[in-house]
């Protein structure tokens, strides 16, 4: 296929993608393993699951950043760049309008029961996803061990860096044996190279370097994303009130596509349009950034005994991580009866149809939860 058909289908998808996936970064991962791996083949589940290893060791948000690495892998470095866009344009141009709509009449619009039905199809499509990832990654007991150890240590509190920083020296202490030296193994990666607020108070370049701040340093979940926008928004600066972050945040999950988005929201309240742009632009920068730095060095790692060893414990952690994240979301989104019967159905279809596209089952579970919470 030429490189402009390949373009053309990086954008199609991903637009679709950034227009439909709810539920967080780990659905995202969900419906893109299911895209690009399922049903189109672009890549092996194991180049996938080391992408995905590769962007929880850099900052920013995870899941627009695999979107990048995809992009790289299928059309490179236009497909870097398209892929980016594509996923984050149709969330951020939805948040842009809940913006408006939060401005011109006070309050946001009602989301409780489209995502009453959504979350439980979220969490059937993250469950199918985890099942056929995992089956590559944890290919021998010490990696399942591994994954288990980690799931424990990250649900009873220790921090997502932590976790993987321990299963990548684990998985190298065991691959390598403790009295052998790391460095050698290491060798051949050598040879790689390489709106209360006016935006007249403090203009739009500020806005852009808090944001770009956030994107170049942030690792972890949404609730690590709320605490550097309160020390910096709300405490520091006082460019919000707190219920106005709240509501940002609010914004950001509820939304499909990257919950990165929530600075578009808060870039609106504060600028207006050029104000989310700018906003916008400054939080997902530094992902391109890092996955253009970090891509070519990706297929280079498996050429080590060491760095090999590594990413299979980033990945093995990774994955441990996700299936903590989706458990946490299945607490709150199966309730009910109702609720367990839109995850089960939507999961015998899932493992029935794998390649079904499940954006139209997460569509017809949110029409589903508007009719019976209507």
């Amino acid at each position: 296929m030429s490189d402009r058909g390949s373009l053309r289908e990086l954008a199609l998808l991903f637009l679709r993608l950034g227009a439909t996936s709810f539920g967080g970064p780990a659905a995202h991962v969900a419906l893109m393993q299911q895209e690009v791996v399922e049903k189109r083949a672009w890549l092996s589940r194991e180049r996938f699951v080391d992408l995905l290893g590769a962007t929880n060791l850099i900052p920013g948000p995870n899941s627009t950043e695999l979107a990048i690495h995809i992009g790289h892998a299928r059309a490179g470095w236009p497909g870097l760049v398209v892929a980016g866009a594509c996923f984050i344009a149709p969330a951020a141009l939805i948040v842009t309008a809940c913006a408006w709509a939060y401005v011109r009449f006070g309050s946001l619009p009602s989301f409780a029961g489209f995502l009453y039905g959504v979350k439980p199809v979220v969490i059937a499509v993250v469950a199918q996803a985890l099942w056929r990832l995992g089956r590559s990654v944890i290919a021998s007991v010490w990696l399942g061990a591994l994954a288990a150890a980690a799931a424990l240590a990250n649900a009873l509190g220790v921090d997502e860096l932590a976790v993987l920083f321990a299963g990548a020296s684990l998985s190298l202490f065991v691959r390598l044996g403790a009295s052998r030296g790391a460095a050698a193994a290491l060798a051949p990666l050598g040879a790689a190279g390489a709106a209360s607020v006016s935006p007249v108070v403090f203009g739009l370049w500020p806005l852009f370097l808090f944001f770009a701040k956030v994107g170049s340093v942030l690792f972890g979940s949404g609730y690590v994303l709320l605490a550097f926008l309160r020390a910096g928004l709300v405490e520091e600066r006082g460019w919000l009130t707190h219920s106005q972050l709240l509501d940002a945040v609010a914004v950001g999950q509820v939304t499909p596509g990257p919950v990165f988005t929530t600075a578009t929201f808060i870039g609106y309240l504060l600028g207006g349009a050029p104000g989310a742009a700018v906003a916008t632009l400054g939080i997902f920068a530094p992902a391109f950034f890092f996955v253009a730095v970090s891509a070519p060095f990706v297929a280079r790692l498996r050429e080590s005994p060491a760095a090999g060893a590594l990413l299979d414990g980033v990945n093995a952690a990774s994955l441990a991580l996700m299936a903590v994240v989706t458990a946490r979301l299945a607490h709150d989104a199966l309730v009910d009866w109702p609720s367990l019967a839109l995850a089960a159905l939507a999961g015998a279809a899932l493992f029935a149809r794998p390649r079904w596209n499940s954006a139209w089952l997460v569509l017809a579970g949110g029409l589903a939860g508007v009719a019976l919470q209507g």
